[in-house]
């Protein structure tokens, strides 16, 4: 006869089935009237399993840790509390194995059979009886054990409900044109997407992102899977400063001023490039909430450059599913997650990128709840001007473009409406490049002539 718990499967399936339940309030919905505490091999399991539930039956969601925290503080059995965090411990460090999806399936599997079979016990002795109506009611309710209970929206008595859900709490960017056509910004569950060819400023413009919010006091962290820690930390130096990244150490203390004065909190982590998957991130930001530390927007520097967590022939579904599970992620931890994606080589010299010039596969730009590209043909790198141009946007209008300023030297990226006096005047800069560019030269020319002369006496 099958083993009536966990035993069969070992200490770490065990450890697994915890993590599944503090990570997938679907799943504990699915299961949690037909676990048992009796099934888990350790009273420590015995007591997450019990303590979990209750949570959930009472909120509707998993226990943070926090909650967990505060309920094993309240533990008069010393050695079960010290056996339960150590048990605690090993499920967290679990959140980011890859086989969670199994574990939940064969968990549900083996709870389901647990329930038929004693069913049919139950039936025997009906049988018996010749108690034939009771034994088809309790065969129906065994064979409905473990079926999802969330049947979806009640549309007619949820007007109120959706009122008060749909007011998104958005995080500004730092550009008020860019913020008003995404209806205030990116909100939790939301994944903004920054879509440029290789040279052209995507990181600057990410941590500009990311420099707006740490200004308004909020905590961001940055992924970073190309330039290590440091490096990015100097190139926040500079858009904070505004002092070019080379020259930071000649003014230390200027730099080291305008950094105290900072309201927010900026976490950089470096991972090489295609070493992370999105678990590797999800696992660090749950390593987050152990250190108490709840950061209200992620960037992630890039997303076309982390590991997929499925083995595919074409690239471009790896890079599809990478997207999907990024979104996953924002939508997880309720915080808005930016990213950047590379664009087709034949973008460079293109006046506006649009969808047709992303990469890989298109169904980032289906996954992403924003989408906004950047320019700048070779004229505009000397004129330090670009183009934002809006290829999707799910809280408003698309497919305008927004003249801008993008000085990668001091890291200042502004942009401006086209009907701004700004705005007119960056354009109208854009559409002289010819004149501004041979104006330039001729003023470099002067200078270098002077400099020459100069130097000659």
């Amino acid at each position: 006869m099958a083993s009536e718990n966990f035993n069969q499967f070992g200490p770490t399936f065990q450890s697994k089935v915890i993590s599944s339940l503090l990570s997938d309030n679907k799943f504990i919905q699915t299961i949690s009237d037909i676990l048992e505490p009796k099934y888990f091999d350790s009273d420590a399991n015995k007591w997450l399993s019990t303590e979990v539930s209750k949570y959930f039956n009472e909120f509707r969601k998993a226990p943070t840790l926090e909650v967990l925290k505060v309920k094993i503080n309240q533990m008069d059995d010393e050695i079960l509390k010290v056996s339960v965090v150590e048990n605690l411990k090993d499920s967290w460090r679990n959140l980011e194995a890859t086989d969670l999806d199994f574990v939940k399936q064969e968990t549900l599997s083996f709870c389901k059979n647990q329930v038929l079979k004693e069913a049919i016990t139950d039936a025997v002795d009906l049988l018996e009886q010749k108690k034939y109506d009771d034994i088809k009611v309790i065969i129906d309710s065994a064979m409905k054990a473990g079926s999802e209970r969330d049947l979806g929206h009640d549309y007619i008595i949820s007007l109120e409900d959706r009122l008060t859900e749909s007011v998104r709490e958005t995080k500004p960017t730092p550009w008020d044109a860019v913020t008003n056509v995404m209806d205030g910004g990116l909100a939790g569950g939301e994944l903004g997407v920054l879509v440029a060819p290789a040279g052209i400023g995507k990181t600057w413009c990410l941590q500009a992102l990311g420099a707006h919010l740490v200004r308004e006091g909020k905590t961001v962290v940055h992924y970073t899977l190309e330039l290590n820690e440091s490096y990015v930390g100097l190139r926040y130096d500079t858009v904070f400063s505004g002092t070019p990244t080379a020259n930071i150490k000649f003014y230390q203390e200027d730099v080291q001023k305008v950094i105290d004065g900072l309201k927010g909190k900026l976490i950089i982590k470096y991972y090489p490039t295609r070493s992370a998957t999105v678990n590797t991130l999800s696992a660090h930001l749950k390593q987050m909430e152990i250190q108490e530390i709840k950061p209200d927007a992620v960037i992630v520097d890039y997303a076309d450059i982390l590991k997929p967590t499925t083995f595919y022939k074409e690239k471009r579904h790896a890079t599809g599913e990478t997207y999907e599970h990024l979104r996953g992620m924002a939508g997880e931890f309720d915080i808005p997650i930016w990213t950047a994606s590379q664009a087709n080589r034949s973008s460079l010299e293109e006046d506006v990128i649009d969808a047709t010039k992303v990469s890989e596969d298109y169904s980032k730009v289906m996954t992403a709840d924003f989408v906004i590209s950047v320019s700048r043909k070779v004229e505009d790198k000397i004129a330090n001007t670009g183009r934002f141009h809006v290829i999707k946007n799910r809280f408003g209008v698309d497919g305008i473009t927004f003249p801008a300023t993008i000085n990668t030297n001091t890291g200042h990226i502004q942009i401006f409406d086209k009907q701004t006096q700004q705005g007119k005047s960056v354009q109208g800069k854009m559409n002289n490049h010819e004149e501004y560019l041979r104006k330039t030269l001729g003023q470099k020319y002067q200078d270098y002539k002077e400099k020459d002369v100069k130097g000659f006496d």
